[in-house]
């Protein structure tokens, strides 16, 4: 089985209020040609197909265009599954219909009915292919019963416990659905999850999946009968462990300007029952090209210029982090780029945010605090004890979980 394995699209996603339209258009149209130009017979989409449980017209679009078009090339079978920026009964709408297409989603998990997930492909020919776990972001009511009075430490262990239980009766519905074929196929399994140690760049939009060190999934979780773990949720490419098989491909388009340096990948992978894959990483080109410049006002300067010099259209952050205060930073930064193919997304003026953010809470701005901060900067307002600080936030965390468990913009 020759497959190949993306995730985390985020399509319909903006940067600083940028569409950001084209770049996904030239990524799928480019991921469309590479799925024929490399003969794959199975993609795998691991999650966060969307950036919201309510995408555009036009991010469907996008979607459904690319699933059609891949339905009439050589690649046999596409597996899809709900990360946690979609909405799982928003992608399984349209499943049986998508199924005739040989495009079969995984959003919703139900106990009763784990079976579902393992999904035994075939070729043209109507011989085994090879079997996929299909599994989805799990949340915390998909895989176990709440409990009256449970700690924090509890649930974490208990969601995790959960988890690793339900890869493991995957693995076991996939080794008997093996065992019952003439001659053995390739298993793999898909996750959208958060590894323990896994890597994540700051700005990229990855958050937590689960309040405090909640579902951070060991590599144990995933049986050695799984040839190969397709992961997402992650944006930055990496193994698992130290383990080959299990891996994030990561983000195909930088979500923020702190990963512009990252090289973006899918992994092809070469599947042979009871052999070691071949994973080979294929680089996506660059759609858009991003730049931070950071530094003095001379440093930012002298970068910007050489940005416009080079004639190429280029978004920018800007990051001032001098001593010296620059009330007037946009209009500098504007001024040097009217006109030009650079385009200013987002400046930060360091100084000037430090002494706002040294003024009364009041007067505080907003936009450069995180919601988590604002809760805390309540507690102080409102003089609860220190001691109550860390148990509250705790509960803070919670409600925002449970809120973005149905609605991630919420």
């Amino acid at each position: 089985m020759r497959l190949l394995h993306t995730s985390d699209w985020h399509l319909g996603k903006h940067l600083y209020g940028q569409r950001r339209t084209d770049e996904f258009d030239a990524f799928l149209s480019w991921l469309a040609d590479t799925l024929a130009q490399q003969q794959v017979d199975v993609l795998i989409v691991a999650g966060d197909i969307f950036d919201t449980n309510t995408p555009s017209n036009t991010a469907q679009q996008q979607y459904y265009r690319f699933l059609h078009q891949v339905a009439t090339q050589h690649c046999q079978h596409v597996v899809v599954i709900a990360g946690n920026h979609d909405s799982a009964t928003f992608l399984e709408a349209p499943k049986s219909l998508l199924h005739d297409l040989n495009v079969h989603v995984v959003g919703v998990t139900d106990p009763e009915a784990i079976h579902e997930q393992v999904l035994l492909l075939h070729d043209r020919n109507g011989h085994a292919l090879g079997i996929v776990c299909a599994v989805p972001y799990l949340r915390d009511r998909d895989v176990r019963p709440s409990q009256a009075g449970e700690s924090v430490t509890d649930k974490d262990r208990n969601l995790v416990d959960a988890i690793h239980a339900h890869y493991a009766a995957i693995a076991q519905l996939a080794i008997e659905r093996q065992q019952a074929l003439p001659s053995p196929v390739p298993i793999v399994a898909t996750g959208h999850l958060f590894t323990a140690g896994g890597q994540t760049v700051d700005g990229d939009g990855v958050r937590e999946l689960y309040v405090g060190s909640l579902g951070y999934i060991h590599a144990s979780a995933f049986h050695e009968a799984f040839d190969y773990v397709a992961l997402g949720h992650l944006h930055v490419p990496q193994r698992v462990a130290n383990q080959d098989r299990i891996r994030y491909c990561g983000s195909p388009i930088p979500m923020g300007f702190n990963e512009a340096t990252q090289q973006k990948l899918v992994c092809l992978v070469e599947l042979t029952a009871q052999q070691p894959p071949v994973i080979t990483e294929l680089p996506v080109p660059s759609f858009q090209r991003l730049q931070q410049v950071r530094g003095s006002w001379e440093e930012i300067s002298a970068q910007i210029n050489a940005l416009v010099a080079a004639q190429q259209s280029v978004w920018v952050e800007v990051l001032y982090q001098d001593a010296l205060l620059i009330s007037d930073l946009r209009e500098r930064v504007q001024a040097l780029v009217e006109g030009t193919a650079v385009e200013v997304l987002r400046i930060q003026n360091r100084p000037l945010v430090d002494q706002v953010l040294t003024q009364q809470a009041a007067t505080e701005c907003l936009s450069e605090l995180r919601h988590d901060q604002v809760f805390e900067r309540c507690l102080q307002a409102h003089n609860i004890p220190e001691s109550q600080h860390a148990e509250l936030i705790t509960y803070y965390q919670q409600a925002v979980q449970s809120l973005h468990d149905d609605d991630p913009q919420a």
